[in-house]
């Protein structure tokens, strides 16, 4: 049975120390972390450890996230073996119901991602002809049938001759008046793609009532998209944002909560769990409407960790790392996601039982992330349609 544990640094330690008392190779440690030469630590740092065997009690997962067409090629080959599907960003539309392009070509994605038997799917938000976001879009939209026919016929011809095998929507802050239509028209879109095969996601705000007020809420009605669309994906992060206080970007605590009252309005078998990857570093002191935090990824926050010789801290409401350094006179705080911190996110997926983990975003590459989900469940997805010579 495969033995697999995450291990926390402690003083004194090294990477040829806690190889030797996990008794496992120091390259294999060094690989799994992506722990650069010299191979420096941060105590506190979390890092994962396996023996490479093969695991028992495996239940399937579908694995997704969302990647723009820019993405480095190796991060995108590294990440698709752990993949079920990958969600394109962004194509958007007009008021008149006409497809917006995204700016960089996505035809190369889709090409290795069916060499890897992995689904590409075409992400709809609501982006304008001038490369911005625009919400009065949705309501232009969801208010005209016409307009929906049209976008929903040249979301198909597109789908159909790009290949793509599925629709992800993603509007954020609907308008409260546009809650029933915005849910029929995720349905009309549903039922037609469907027809020829195609799959529909909806991406939900991270909502824990039907009441909750907001204007990122009140046009997101949890039961009626859920009935709408054959998969819907929390958007279960972003509590700790740029412009907010520093905090954890998703929480396990309020991660549950929305968990809970989703599980209450659609079928479990039916949702996709919203994971980030990513975090935040946020000057100190913070001031509403002035302090500004810059993203980063795990690799990145251990690193400074390591460079500033801190200890990383772990929250055990949140289930989450964070640490405080000094530079330049200035105190940042830095939260950010790693193995214990996803790894209480799968156990969520596993205690009710939901269908898939969906990230935002693949950018950044961490690799004990992929190797904890293949520990502790069996990756669905296609078989790779040509062999490993064509893929060169």
């Amino acid at each position: 049975m495969k033995c697999m544990k995450i291990y926390v640094v402690k003083q004194g330690d090294s990477v040829d120390s806690i190889a030797e008392s996990q008794g496992i190779p120091v390259e294999t440690l060094v690989w799994a972390n992506q722990i650069e030469y010299p191979y420096r630590l941060a105590v506190g740092q979390a890092l994962y450890i396996s023996d490479g065997e093969i695991g028992e009690g495996r239940r399937p997962l579908f694995s997704s996230g969302y990647a723009y067409p820019f993405i480095d090629s190796g991060v995108l080959e590294d990440t698709l073996p752990y993949l079920s599907a990958i969600n394109v960003f962004s194509y958007g539309f007009t008021e008149d119901g006409n497809l917006v392009l995204p700016m960089a070509d996505d035809a190369w994605m889709i090409e290795r991602a069916l060499q890897w038997g992995v689904r590409p799917v075409l992400t709809l938000t609501p982006l304008g002809e001038d490369g911005r976001f625009n919400n009065n879009l949705v309501s232009a939209l969801v208010r005209s049938q016409e307009n929906q026919q049209r976008l929903i016929w040249e979301l198909g011809r597109t789908m159909q001759e790009k290949g793509y095998e599925g629709l992800d929507i993603d509007f954020e802050y609907v308008l409260a008046e546009d809650r029933v239509e915005y849910a029929d028209f995720v349905r009309r879109a549903t039922q037609v793609l469907n027809i020829f095969g195609y799959t529909v996601t909806v991406a939900l705000a991270p909502k824990t009532s039907a009441q909750q007020r907001g204007l990122l809420y009140e046009g997101i009605d949890y039961r009626l998209l859920g009935e709408a669309a054959n998969h819907v994906m929390l958007m279960t992060y972003e509590w700790g944002y740029s412009q907010g206080p520093p905090m954890a970007v998703a929480p396990i605590n309020m991660v549950r909560k929305v968990v809970e009252y989703a599980v209450s309005e659609i079928p479990p078998e039916k949702i996709i769990l919203g994971i980030p990857n990513y975090g935040y570093d946020w000057p100190l002191p913070f001031e509403r409407g002035v302090t500004r935090a810059r993203s980063l990824g795990t690799l990145e926050a251990v690193k400074l960790a390591v460079d500033f010789g801190v200890d990383i801290r772990f929250d055990e409401t949140a289930m989450s790392p964070y640490f405080r350094y000094w530079q330049y006179g200035i105190q940042h705080e830095v939260w950010y996601e790693d193995a214990r911190s996803i790894r209480a996110k799968f156990d969520l997926i596993k205690e009710f039982n939901l269908y898939g983990a969906g990230y935002w975003q693949l950018m950044r590459f961490f690799r004990a992330n992929w190797l904890l989900m293949d520990d502790m469940f069996y990756i669905e997805r296609d078989w790779p349609l040509m062999d490993y010579e064509d893929m060169s």
